[in-house]
């Protein structure tokens, strides 16, 4: 979300709802914007958030939702017909993570951010033109002239048996695109990037 495209909410809007990404993985002083900080947001907004990527509790769902009062109530509301909450030692570790697990969530800001200009310096041996993301633990690039974001993901995996992610997988707007993840140990991200040095484009 750009600063110069929010304009202010009004009371007149319908509500809104969104999903903070993993909001705390971000790299050389960047932070990314939350809805809140948008004018008159607090009064319509909802935003959502999960402690998966943040604190590494991927699959184990549990996360928070944070807006004016009567409306996280109506939340609470459907919540409670939906399901009789989340195993107690589920909640147990969240708190834990909560109270207590902002020096290790940097020091993980640190290593993906390592592992970014690995990904960055081999696409850009290969031809790309990126930088490293100021935030989250993806990398998304654009795919060569020629191909569509499942043949080139075809053609890499055959070529080399990188697996990467065809954009399209996450809608429209995301066809002509690949993605790439950094959260797989070092010594395997190194031999998936060696085995790209070695791609034929």
């Amino acid at each position: 979300m750009s600063r110069s495209a929010q304009g202010s909410c009004s009371s007149t809007t319908p509500t809104i709802r969104r999903r903070q990404r993993p909001s705390e993985i971000a790299f050389d002083g960047y932070r990314p914007l939350t809805l809140f900080e948008i004018p008159g947001a607090k009064e319509i907004g909802l935003e959502f958030h999960s402690l998966s990527k943040t604190y590494n509790m991927t699959g184990w769902r549990i996360g928070w939702v944070c807006g004016r009062a009567d409306l996280v109530k109506v939340i609470g509301q459907l919540k409670t017909n939906i399901d009789s909450g989340i195993f107690q030692a589920v909640q147990w570790a969240a708190i834990e993570a909560l109270n207590g697990g902002e020096q290790e969530t940097r020091a993980a800001c640190e290593v993906y951010a390592k592992r970014h200009r690995l990904v960055a310096a081999t696409l850009n041996e290969l031809g790309w033109t990126i930088k490293p993301p100021r935030a989250t633990f993806y990398v998304w690039a654009p795919v060569p002239d020629g191909y569509d974001s499942i043949g080139f993901a075809s053609h890499v995996l055959d070529e080399v048996g990188v697996n990467i992610t065809p954009g399209v997988g996450f809608g429209p707007h995301g066809e002509g695109y690949f993605r790439l993840s950094v959260t797989a140990p070092d010594a395997r991200l190194e031999e998936a990037m060696a085995r790209l040095r070695k791609l034929k484009l």
